[in-house]
């Protein structure tokens, strides 16, 4: 992981490898942005003409290097893209300098060190600027070389390792309130990285025991409590929708619930993650080209897994109950077929219809647990349908919720946190299509509205009374495109930070 420091050093003195400024997009052409004053000077007040020699625009994420002026100890200057330029007396948007940061980040994948001398209006702008670098900077190279080899093969000029350092120009050390901006940037983005780290984990070598495992380490670090429920636990409980997934696969499921609990808290919120550690489909085989990249499909659980330990480590002033629902989902002799009826944890009956609308019956088992202890509010995650894909795209998830006012409180962390999400309805009319003649409920439905349907199914699993919402990450939980900004092609680790965010929300008595 990157080294964080703030520092109130000046640039042409500073010993880097780089000098990170940003340039914002003007009406007359690239401007300079605050915070680069000193770089500017150097190149007698020419920045953005020079750069704009070099076809830079300052339009997002684009990234320019050009030697250093006289003087400085760092050799290169690498000007990144902010964006639009904000109106006057008007700061830079927070995403806009998590996205430069993280360009900026990556492209120096290689360099010792590199001073970021990005606009630092206030102290909440360091934590941006600090998450964009950590979240940047971000690599997944487990499986390639031994770390020995990778080390020779970097020596040769043959990989890159991640950014080593980065000081952040215009950051106040002493500051309490810089301080605590960064230590929330680092708590927040190491666990989001572990959770990228999950999801890009081959199936392999992370099946539901395995993540479990990972669960119960990470638990025991961080005072967090632990119970993990293995298939003996799980068949005298009667979770019939995590074994019924599981049963066609060598790899027993589990259910984990992880504690944080705080003595100040008065609020309680449980995170349900659908946790399927490769989906196959099952009986109901996917089709070849949609097999390879479903190790993601655990993807809600990661996310669940570092939200709560990323509010240990910051304390926050809110109980917080992960439920970890993991299975594989394999074709087999001993495989759930379509047309079996499953017995739910609920005591509910349901019909499959369709082995690979598997996620639903995992959570439903796991909403139900959630909803005993009766929290405050539930929010399940989950990569849950195609369907929320075709309907708003690869980088945006979708929010349904049994109370429109909690899912426009999700929806405005989800947007605080820089994670695109969208409010999406409930429409009644659908929960006829999963009516059966055999069993209380159908776990498939209408095609036609398929992400809905399948939150209405979740619906049905929630304790009376208990606010709940649903968060399908199925587009932005996986980039199988190139990298942009902060985001890695590969695992995300979308949804930590809205998660976070609410349960910062619930300590401070804000969330409604």
């Amino acid at each position: 992981m990157t080294a964080l420091t703030l520092s109130t050093a000046a640039a042409p003195g500073l010993r880097a490898d780089a000098i990170v400024i940003g340039v914002a997009k003007g009406a007359g052409g690239p401007s300079v942005a605050p915070g680069a004053e000193a770089v500017d000077k150097a190149y007698d007040g020419r920045l953005a003409g020079v750069l704009e020699t070099l076809g830079a625009s300052g339009a997002e994420g684009e990234v320019t290097k050009l030697p250093a002026p006289a003087g400085f100890k760092a050799p290169v200057v690498v000007a990144v893209g902010l964006g639009a330029e904000p109106e006057k007396d008007a700061g830079f948007d927070p995403e806009a300098l998590r996205r430069a940061a993280g360009a900026a980040a990556r492209a120096l994948a290689g360099a010792k060190k590199a001073a970021f001398a990005l606009p630092l209006a206030e102290a909440a702008d360091a934590g941006f600027v600090a998450e964009g670098v950590l979240l940047g900077a971000y690599s997944f190279d487990a499986y390639k070389e031994s770390a020995k080899d990778a080390k020779d093969a970097r020596a040769k000029g043959n990989g890159k390792a991640p950014l080593a350092e980065a000081a952040l120009l215009g950051g106040k050390p002493r500051d309490k309130a810089y301080k605590a901006a960064v230590e929330r940037a680092t708590a927040v983005a190491e666990e989001l990285n572990r959770a990228r780290d999950l999801v890009n984990t081959p199936p392999n070598d992370l099946n539901p025991e395995a993540f479990a495992a990972v669960a119960q380490a990470a638990a025991k670090e961080h005072g967090i409590k632990v119970q993990v429920l293995d298939e003996k636990a799980l068949v005298k409980g009667g979770y019939g929708g995590i074994l019924g997934v599981g049963a066609g696969s060598a790899s027993g499921p589990r259910l984990v619930k992880l504690s944080y609990t705080s003595p100040k808290a008065k609020k309680s919120l449980a995170f349900v993650g659908k946790g399927i550690t490769y989906d196959s489909g099952g009986i109901s085989l996917k089709p070849a080209g949609h097999n390879e990249t479903m190790k993601c499909d655990m993807a809600g659980a990661a996310a669940v897994f570092a939200a709560v330990v990323a509010a240990a480590r910051l304390g926050l002033e809110a109980n917080v109950t992960g439920w970890l629902a993991l299975a594989e989902n394999m074709p087999s002799g001993s495989a759930t077929r379509p047309g079996d009826v499953l017995r739910m944890y609920s005591g509910k009956t349901v019909e499959v219809l369709n082995t690979d609308a598997e996620g639903r019956l995992v959570l439903a088992d796991a909403l139900w647990a959630a909803s005993q202890e009766k929290p405050d509010a539930i929010i399940d995650v989950a990569t849950l349908t195609g369907a929320m894909m075709l309907a708003l795209g690869s980088r945006t998830y979708g929010i349904m919720a049994n109370d429109d006012a909690f899912r426009s409180a999700v929806h405005e962390a989800a947007e605080e946190s820089g994670e695109p999400a969208w409010p999406m309805p409930l429409p009644e009319h659908l929960r006829k299509g999963m009516d059966s003649p055999t069993a209380d409920i159908a776990n498939m439905g209408e095609r036609m509205g398929g992400g809905l349907v399948a939150g209405l199914f979740l619906r049905e699993f929630v304790g009376e009374g208990i606010t709940w919402a649903h968060l399908d990450i199925a587009g932005p939980a996986f980039n199988e495109g190139g990298p942009f900004g902060y985001t890695p092609k590969g695992g995300t680790g979308t949804a930590v930070r809205t998660l976070v965010r609410v349960a910062e929300l619930a300590a401070a008595g804000e969330l409604g």
